[in-house]
């Protein structure tokens, strides 16, 4: 394969001397003071995680199944959920545990994302085809982008800072096309594909769109001033799920392939694939002071794999956490012992919850192996849980 650029320098080269400092003894871990609220989709419920004790504190019946929730980005304590049949994005105060407002746009909804400066969230709507914003601190429409073509998914730029122009790249399987817009002047771009556009990511520095396409198995970047295609790159796997480390690495899951591939956007390469358990899925980055860890769900296998990613790929471990895990969080922090990885489980309608303080302590991670001590407890949640937020208080 052929070579590629890399970081001079890593994380864990950069704090060698902190790292070897590390006590022996395992330590206790720091409580998080906040709850996860998560969509039960076939409960038509939000279930209210209390983090603290490790217990579902209410249940939040809603009119509607949610599909979506995303925390206030600004420190509010408020979560903001999507139900997509109704086309209703609901509030809920953290202080009462309860709805407090709602906002509807249109008809059927497909998903949101929190804007760029986190004033607002956008609702990509399928009745009739549009992208909404609906400002948070009104809660009520403002902006609306109105689309040419039947929208499948959507994803929103990075925000560098005020002066950055805010992009919304959509995805039409219809017209095997990507409208590219503008969230603050209302230009639209079309960029045709002639292949199935599946996943879409902004790279971190607003200047390229990363596109899978399942149906080619293939990777394409986009120049966003040009819009014209900078390189498409072959795929052993047909894409399914993209994620991105603090260094603009991107991580890609698909069916094909019992790995994940890795790819280089600042590079334009893709640089190589490693195992990840039996048909990986949805992942996330596990960050801290010194390291960086990737957690990758094994839904038909019920586990979750552990992998360093700090420098060059290591497995770390397997953990066994519940039926059709579909979704990974990570409660903020910088050290192990601030840690609780929470993966939900769509099947078993359960939460697993993980220290990183026992996947991480010198001791316990020298040798790969299943990690079953890892798993802290399990928490039932309710029917069918597809999506969570953690909120802070």
């Amino acid at each position: 394969m052929k070579q590629v650029s890399r970081p001079l320098l890593s994380r864990r080269s950069l704090l060698v001397t902190a790292a070897s400092a590390v006590a022996c003894g395992l330590k206790k871990s720091t409580p998080f003071h906040g709850f996860c609220f998560v969509a039960n989709q076939g409960g038509n419920s939000v279930a209210v995680v209390d983090l603290e004790h490790f217990r579902v504190r209410r249940r939040i019946s809603l009119d509607a199944a949610p599909t979506c929730v995303l925390a206030h980005p600004k420190g509010d304590p408020s979560a903001y959920v999507l139900a997509p049949d109704a086309g209703t994005v609901y509030e809920i105060e953290t202080g009462r545990l309860q709805t407090a407002r709602r906002a509807k746009a249109g008809g059927q909804a497909i998903s949101m994302r929190m804007s760029p400066p986190g004033d607002a969230v956008w609702v990509l709507y399928r009745d009739p085809p549009a992208l909404q914003e609906i400002e948070l601190k009104s809660m009520k429409p403002r902006t609306r982008v109105a689309l040419q073509s039947v929208p499948d998914n959507f994803e929103v730029s990075w925000a560098r800072d005020e002066k950055t122009e805010p992009w919304a790249a959509v995805s039409s399987l219809q017209n095997s096309a990507i409208t590219l817009a503008s969230l603050r002047g209302g230009q639209q771009y079309t960029i045709p594909l002639h292949a199935e556009p599946s996943m879409l990511a902004f790279r971190r520095d607003n200047e390229l769109l990363m596109v899978g396409s399942r149906d080619e198995k293939t990777l394409s970047l986009f120049d966003l001033d040009s819009r014209k295609r900078v390189v498409r790159l072959p795929l052993p796997v047909a894409p399914r799920h993209f994620q991105q480390n603090s260094d603009g690495w991107l991580f890609i899951t698909g069916e094909g392939a019992d790995g994940v591939v890795i790819a280089f956007p600042y590079s334009t390469e893709i640089w190589q694939t490693v195992m990840a358990g039996r048909a990986p899925g949805v992942m996330t980055i596990c960050e801290q002071s010194d390291s960086e860890y990737l957690m990758v769900a094994n839904p038909e296998s019920a586990n979750v794999t552990v992998l360093d990613v700090s420098d060059e790929p290591r497995f770390l471990g397997v953990i066994g956490v519940g039926q059709g895990p579909c979704q990974i969080l990570v409660t903020p922090g910088k050290r192990p012992d601030e840690q609780f990885v929470l993966v939900l489980n769509e099947v078993s309608g359960d939460m697993a919850v993980i220290r990183m303080l026992e996947l991480t302590e010198p001791q316990l991670s020298s040798k790969p192996r299943f990690k079953s001590a890892a798993l802290f407890t399990m928490i039932p949640l309710g029917e069918r849980p597809v999506s969570g937020a953690i909120v802070a208080l």
